[in-house]
């Protein structure tokens, strides 16, 4: 009850408290706990029984002890203070400011704890958002209101390349506002510094609100960060009418806390540990994603989750993949060879990619030319496993030409610099270059008139 103090509590385990339950606790509940001195530490209600509640602390329980720790249960959610300020501020996991100004001017509070959009409600994506980069454009294109993760590994650039989305992301033929929601969970202090300055130099922090869950900050902390930068992203999208991109990264930080937690209140586990309700709790988050009928504005998601030990057959990026609408997966191998973008070009997928493209949003030749680059790449791959075993020299002269279309592949269409970018017209520009190397008879997903117009004369 609001405005009354209960003194005691039946436990303290890390960064959990047990109390027994007055009336009309509810599950998600915010808390304020004072220790012996009157430190005040604020907490969430995580479970309700009939006798008890548990509580989770943001922050360290140092210095509480069961008899003389009080609590307050404030009879309110979590909330985020919303409104025109939000854009080019930096916050902390939590909401709060850490750029230095003080909060925004806005008496609008909203709970942090959205819904899924529901069926009902969706428009279905069709808008091509042009990034830049012809791995993405090109062969998994990105549509506005899709939901593409970024599948990495340890060491690999994933955050450059989400810095250059962030950059570069536009929607062709219209000068409707885009701006970007950036969540970082659990991230090194390098890698928040890194954003920070790449959204400063290259001035586009204007239009990018940043939410920075620290490596050294509570586990809880990194549960909350997600649903803040998607409630900020809401609010900008629903209400403001803007088109939101937002990345978050990284989406396994956000697993491991709370399989953390979830093993702090004793639950059964998982695959790996993890909690059985996973998966729902990451539909919960990428649910949020997407146009909704009556509003002008939409929410395009970009989770980057690095694979433990490369597997991507890890719970993580299993059930991520069987909830969003494809993947950008990075290959270390094309790492190692100084590519950049390592983007594999097999294993990634964009499953909308057929509704935003084509005549009147990419070009007419699109779907055709990246038919056949993934067609003609899957043979590179077989042939350059045939040249392994037998030698290059013993191939059969199709066969070169594939691995000298493979090279040129690697090297023109899929390798780009940090700051270059293409548009649509350069990237199928450039597939039709590497596409010349082969023969006509092999381009049998292109259309003949196509190849008529399109195909480089020399």
């Amino acid at each position: 009850m609001k405005g009354v103090e209960y003194k005691g509590c039946n436990s303290v385990d890390g960064p959990i408290i047990v109390v027994r339950r007055s009336e009309n606790i509810f599950y998600g509940e915010i808390a304020a706990v004072r220790d012996r001195f009157g430190a005040k530490k604020i907490g969430r209600v995580i479970d309700v029984s009939e006798e008890y509640a548990i509580v989770q602390i943001f922050g360290s329980t140092t210095g509480l002890d069961l008899d003389e720790t009080t609590l307050e249960f404030l009879e309110t959610p979590m909330e985020l203070r919303v409104g025109e300020g939000l854009l080019g501020r930096i916050f902390n996991g939590l909401g709060q400011p850490i750029d230095g100004y003080k909060d925004i001017i806005s008496s609008k509070k909203v709970n942090v704890n959205g819904y899924p959009i529901n069926p009902y409600a969706r428009v279905y994506p069709r808008d091509f958002i042009q990034t830049g980069i012809s791995s993405i454009d090109g062969m998994n294109t990105l549509i506005r209101g899709q939901k593409l993760p970024i599948f990495s590994g340890n060491g690999l650039p994933h955050n450059k390349l989400a810095a250059q989305i962030i950059r570069q992301a536009k929607i062709r033929n219209s000068d409707e506002q885009f701006v970007m929601v950036f969540a970082g969970m659990g991230i090194k202090y390098d890698v928040a510094r890194f954003f920070v300055k790449t959204f400063e130099e290259s001035g586009v922090l204007s239009k990018v609100v940043m939410f920075q869950s620290l490596a050294d900050a509570p586990s809880i902390e990194r549960i909350i960060t997600p649903r803040c930068a998607l409630t900020a992203a809401e609010y900008l999208a629903y209400e403001k009418g803007m088109h939101v991109l937002v990345v978050m990264t990284d989406m396994t930080n956000y697993c491991e806390a709370l399989r953390e937690i979830s093993t702090t209140r004793g639950e059964v586990p998982g695959r790996k540990g993890y909690p059985g309700y996973l998966y729902s709790d990451l539909a919960e988050l990428y649910e949020r994603a997407g146009k909704v009928k009556g509003s002008n504005g939409s929410i395009t998601q970009i989770p980057i989750l690095t694979m433990p030990n490369d597997d991507i057959s890890h719970p993580i990026p299993d059930l991520t993949g069987y909830i969003t609408e494809g993947q950008i997966v990075l290959d270390r191998e094309m790492s190692q060879k100084g590519m950049y973008p390592p983007v594999a070009g097999l294993p990634s997928l964009s499953r909308l990619m057929k509704d935003g493209i084509g005549e009147g949003m990419t070009r007419e030749d699109h779907k055709d030319v990246s038919s056949q680059l993934f067609a003609a790449y899957s043979k590179v791959k077989s042939v350059r496993s045939l040249a392994s075993i037998i030698g290059e020299e013993e191939l059969a002269p199709l066969d070169k030409l594939y691995l000298k279309f493979g090279e040129k592949l690697e090297s023109e269409f899929l390798s780009q610099s940090e700051f270059e970018d293409r548009t649509i017209e350069q990237t199928l520009d450039l597939g039709w270059k590497v596409l010349s190397i082969l023969p006509k008879s092999e381009l049998y997903r292109i259309k003949p008139e196509f190849i008529e117009k399109y195909m480089p004369k020399e």
